[in-house]
């Protein structure tokens, strides 16, 4: 039976690893995964910020279906008695629990209330909210509120490495996921110096010093913080994926220790993409007014190596996406796909082996509340409820996304099939009570589930942002 390491980023844009290109970050173990595994090119979160886009990873639904919409809230932004937001929605590890697999979480969760084991777990080491330092980070243990002492990174890989110690033992299969807080912000005076080090004269040619977008929010933080003013804050995101990536080394290597190596397939992915300068901003979907779907917001990393089955070193340079992890590993696990009619994502597994190829016409969504996307391989468009504006740009001979060619009287009849299929697809992948485009999806938060929703519907998400001023913290803004 097959074992399942998935690790996930947090805010790790595209560009953000050495195997996709990048001659200045420093990602030899995550490169290493990739030579022996498949890279996805074009994979792409469900929703451009955390929250929304993990819930999509452990159900295969989009946000309108599974109804987390935007980041939670939670005990950092004072509210209390937090829900559990995936509450009734089948999840990976329940499906895998539920036929003997061991199912362990540790890290970050910001699904709602991370007290107790979310179902399916039966190792929990669970962050309390969805950022915070990296020193004395707020952490669940034991249903207690604990300050964690070591380094964040170094924590979270220490409690993956006791978990694998002990399933090691036994001879159930084992379902791990490891879910980093790196390299969301914040970044200064965070990071060991050990890592930081390491950037001291990098130059970060990588992250381009563009003019501010008209859209970008200036909002107070380290986001707006690290566009007036970036090398600090690069040298810190540099030097967190570096720590991941140590990480990485170490699961790796435990995996081998233990004789688990031949039995495991390997994830790693972001949950959500991220701008270090690029088009003009940096953060993620809720980093513009309006919200935005520029493909350093929406692609993130996905390699995936699968023992005897994936070829080392392929490249899949088709369209996919985060609802397709969860038939991936059900049909890996050799385990019946739910019948679940909002199921939103496909397996990957024929194309793990080279022999399927992506389909060009294959296409892949996104939504942000009331701004949806349709991909294809030469096409990609945003629209947005109400008056905001909308996009279209061709991706193949425009990748940097300059030229809107929403106006273009010549595209036309391509917006019209785009806006067709987005129209089609959405309908039949959403749950009327759970539908984001017409709720006040601001990019500021979601204060509870929407299926506790009353009349007063626009209490349910966040208005102005709440920065904190004091403290390492910082918000998901």
């Amino acid at each position: 039976m097959t074992n399942f390491l998935v690790v996930v980023t947090d805010d790790q844009g595209p560009w953000a690893l050495g195997c996709q290109g990048n001659d200045e970050i420093r990602t030899p173990a995550i490169d290493a995964l990739a030579d022996n595994g498949v890279r996805f090119e074009s994979f792409f979160c469900a929703s451009p910020v955390c929250s929304p886009a993990r819930a999509s990873l452990l159900t295969g639904r989009m946000p309108s279906a599974h109804g987390v919409h935007d980041w939670i809230r939670g005990e950092a932004y004072g509210v209390a008695d937090e829900a559990r937001y995936l509450t009734g929605l089948t999840t990976t590890p329940e499906v895998l629990a539920a036929n003997g697999w061991r199912c362990g979480h540790v890290g970050k969760w910001h699904l709602g209330d991370a007290r107790e084991p979310a179902p399916g777990f039966e190792y929990w080491y669970a962050h309390r909210t969805g950022d915070g330092p990296y020193f004395g980070a707020p952490i669940w243990r034991d249903g207690a509120k604990v300050s964690e002492d070591r380094y964040i990174t170094e924590a979270i890989t220490g409690e993956a490495l006791a978990f694998l110690e002990t399933v090691a033992r036994r001879d159930d299969p084992f379902y791990l996921q490891v879910h980093y807080t790196a390299p969301h912000s914040p970044w200064l005076g965070q990071h060991p110096a050990e890592y930081l080090d390491l950037y001291a004269d990098c130059a970060f040619d990588t992250c381009p010093r563009e003019d501010p977008h008209p859209w970008f929010s200036w909002e107070p933080g380290p986001i707006s913080d690290a566009m007036r003013d970036p090398r600090p804050s690069l040298q810190g995101y540099f030097a967190s994926i570096t720590a991941v990536d140590d990480g990485v080394a170490a699961l790796v290597r435990k995996l081998a220790d233990e004789g688990l190596t031949e039995s495991t397939c390997v994830v790693f992915t972001s949950d959500n993409g991220f701008s270090c300068g690029q088009h003009g901003i940096w953060g993620k979907g809720n980093a513009t007014t309006p919200l935005n779907m520029w493909e350093n917001s929406v692609r993130v990393p996905f390699i995936i190596s699968v023992p005897g089955r994936t070829p080392s070193g392929m490249v899949d340079r088709g369209l996919a996406g985060a609802c397709d992890l969860h038939p991936t590993i059900l049909e890996l696990a050799n385990l019946p796909r739910a019948d679940d009619p909002l199921a939103a994502g496909a397996s990957l597994v024929s194309r793990l082996d080279g022999r399927t190829g992506a389909a060009e016409h294959i296409m892949v969504f996104d939504e942000y509340g009331g701004t949806r996307m349709v991909r294809t391989a030469e096409w990609k468009l945003v629209r947005r409820h109400g008056d905001a504006p909308d996009e279209l740009y061709n991706v193949r001979e425009d990748p940097l996304e300059r030229h809107n060619r929403i106006d273009d009287r010549y595209c036309y009849q391509t917006i019209d099939e785009l806006n067709g299929l987005l129209i089609d697809w959405f309908a039949a992948h959403t749950r009327p009570d759970r539908d984001a485009y017409r709720r006040p999806v601001s990019g500021r938060g979601q204060l509870r589930p929407v299926w506790h929703q009353r009349p007063d519907h626009e209490t349910y998400f966040g208005g102005q942002a709440e920065i904190r001023t004091t403290g390492a913290g910082a918000s998901e803004v």
